[in-house]
């Protein structure tokens, strides 16, 4: 796993750096110091994950998430930050950032990174259940141009307080196989890919 570490601490960089390349899976390509060397740093590296500090000067890690995932949508970028402020997780959650977590929780770093490099989202538990009430008072989001049906919205909605496939079934009364099979075109008209993101699809746009 390729990655990139951009943090306007360079001791926090350096830190990080030496911490994660002491797995032999991870292989930290380059550090930079804001958000517009980020932005260089991933045109030049185009690493699996891009683990990025939010509050820098010049361009913050929000900006350069920005401008990252316009020109390389798939992009991988792991937000991290001692700042659990509620305007940056809603920013960045729309932005589409693949997580964000709380640089004191070091122990969740690299999970975080394996889950993302691994195409899953991730957002720290303290976050996650915040998500909610923070999205709350969104005008009500139209799935209908996506086709998504109500069964399959109906579907969303359990995915999203975290019913398993087979809770799904015995509430939906229907067979796992089927379930299965109506996840996968969620996945498919969403164009998500697990279902962690429909869960944080449906926050965003609740």
């Amino acid at each position: 796993m390729k990655i990139i570490i951009v943090d306007d601490d360079c001791l926090v960089a350096g830190a990080l750096k030496t911490i994660l390349e002491v797995n032999e899976d991870v292989e930290v390509l380059a550090t930079g110091a804001d958000g517009k060397e980020a932005c260089e740093l991933y045109e030049r590296y185009e690493p699996d994950v891009l683990l990025m500090d939010i509050r820098m000067e010049k361009m913050d890690g929000l900006e350069a998430s920005r401008s990252i995932l316009s020109r390389y949508p798939k992009a991988n970028i792991l937000l991290l930050t001692t700042f659990s402020d509620d305007e940056y997780i809603v920013k960045a959650l729309r932005l589409g950032a693949k997580g964000y977590l709380l640089k004191q929780d070091y122990g969740s770093i690299l999970p975080a990174l394996r889950a993302v490099y691994c195409g899953q989202t991730v957002f720290g538990t303290e976050i996650v259940s915040r998500i909610p009430d923070l999205l709350q008072g969104e005008k009500k989001f139209d799935y209908g141009k996506y086709d998504i049906n109500e069964r399959e919205f109906e579907m969303i909605e359990l995915i999203a307080n975290g019913y398993s496939n087979k809770e799904i079934a015995a509430e939906l009364f229907l067979s796992e196989g089927t379930v299965r099979n109506y996840l996968s075109m969620i996945l498919e008209k969403l164009q998500l890919r697990d279902r962690t993101q429909v869960a944080v699809f449906y926050y965003q746009h609740k």
